[in-house]
């Protein structure tokens, strides 16, 4: 089989991903465009043009029997300006959704993203979600939109994305999954996700305060990608608690990476958006407990013991708190010698999921083919 693969906007997660599914698919014949994961606005509107009219648009005029894009890709109007691409069935997984993430305070208010996305799932024959979690988000805030426009809004669209939509997270990649190397000495704490606002710096920095004020045994590990741009929550933890870190920004080597989760005897997550969380999956893999907000995906990923508590304005209580205490007891724990194991996320592996992955390029051409 002949599969176009786009991913316009070619984030580290995206990439993540269909490089997987190319290695594990060497059965079919992959042609593979993307777009870098920067200028997010225009690349968003314009991936449909810079690539219909583009260098890359004798490509898209090949025979192929599948295209799998991803939820960034302006696939209505990439069919309008390729009208062969609408001869082919097409499958669209959603890494994210732009109903679903925080908002800064910074963006440019406009309800297109949105649009786009909802544009583009109509424009699909099968859509998949990486949770239930982005699935319910997306499915939900569409119908809030399209509840909001004016007049001659279709009867049913929410009804038809709901029964063209699935559930399939990205796999984890065999080197994820290494046996664990603790070592004696403090609680070994990693937080290992982009440098955005949207991954919660500051919930990050007041526990890690609060913590240091105590005089609690832990060290941390703060690694993860990087921008031009900082929240000022980095340099605050940099300046205020050195004596906490252990290791403190990008990890270049994907060995050491790896090497440093297997030492980690946490992975921590403080994020404001997580579609599923790659980076904790990760640590997990490699033998680190996962201590994560009681929200997002995490809920249908790991048991409760693992999540600590949302902010609970009833009883007075801020989600800091809650992630102060668990780190607590978990000092304790491996002060005591009974700090517990890891979960199993081997269900996650690719041999355990790319047979779900071939069923789903297959109801794409499917229903493709009953049209």
């Amino acid at each position: 089989m002949h599969i176009l693969l786009l991913s316009a906007y070619d984030a580290d997660s995206h990439q993540y991903w269909h490089k997987g599914l190319v290695t594990h698919f060497p059965e079919h014949q992959w042609t593979v465009l993307t777009l870098p994961a920067r200028y997010f606005s225009w690349r968003l509107r314009g991936n449909s043009l810079s690539w219909a009219f583009g260098e890359s648009a004798a490509l898209l005029q090949q025979p192929y029997d599948l295209i799998i894009a991803t939820s960034m890709t302006d696939l209505s109007s990439l069919r309008g300006f390729v009208p062969a691409l609408s001869r082919i069935p097409t499958l669209l997984y959603f890494h994210e959704n732009q109903f679903a993430y925080p908002e800064s305070g910074h963006e440019f208010k406009s309800v297109e993203p949105k649009i786009l996305n909802l544009y583009s799932a109509l424009a699909a024959d099968h859509i998949v979600f990486n949770t239930h979690y982005n699935r319910d988000t997306f499915l939900n805030g569409a119908s809030a939109l399209l509840k909001k426009l004016p007049d001659f809004v279709p009867a049913g669209l929410s009804e038809h994305l709901q029964q063209h939509s699935s559930v399939l997270p990205v796999p984890l990649n065999d080197n994820c999954y290494l046996p664990p190397q603790k070592e004696a000495g403090p609680l070994h704490i990693v937080w290992n996700h982009r440098w955005e606002f949207d991954k919660g710096p500051e919930l990050l920095y007041e526990a890690l305060a609060a913590l240091h004020a105590e005089g609690v045994n832990i060290t941390c590990s703060i690694v993860g990608q990087q921008f031009r741009k900082l929240p000022d929550a980095f340099n605050k933890i940099k300046t205020q608690l050195p004596s906490l870190l252990s290791q403190f920004g990008y990890v270049q080597s994907a060995s050491e990476y790896r090497q440093l989760l297997q030492t980690a005897d946490v992975v921590l997550s403080t994020a404001l958006h997580d579609f599923q969380g790659i980076a904790v999956l990760e640590g997990v893999a490699a033998g680190a407990i996962p201590v994560i907000p009681d929200r997002l995906a995490y809920t249908e990923l790991f048991d409760s013991r693992y999540r600590y508590a949302t902010e609970d304005k009833t009883i007075k209580r801020n989600e800091t708190a809650s992630l102060v205490d668990m780190l607590k007891q978990l000092v304790s724990q491996k002060e005591s010698g009974t700090l517990p194991q890891a979960p199993n996320i081997d269900a996650l592996r690719w041999q355990q999921l790319k047979p779900a992955y071939q069923q789903l390029m297959d109801i794409t051409i499917a229903k493709f083919a009953a049209k």
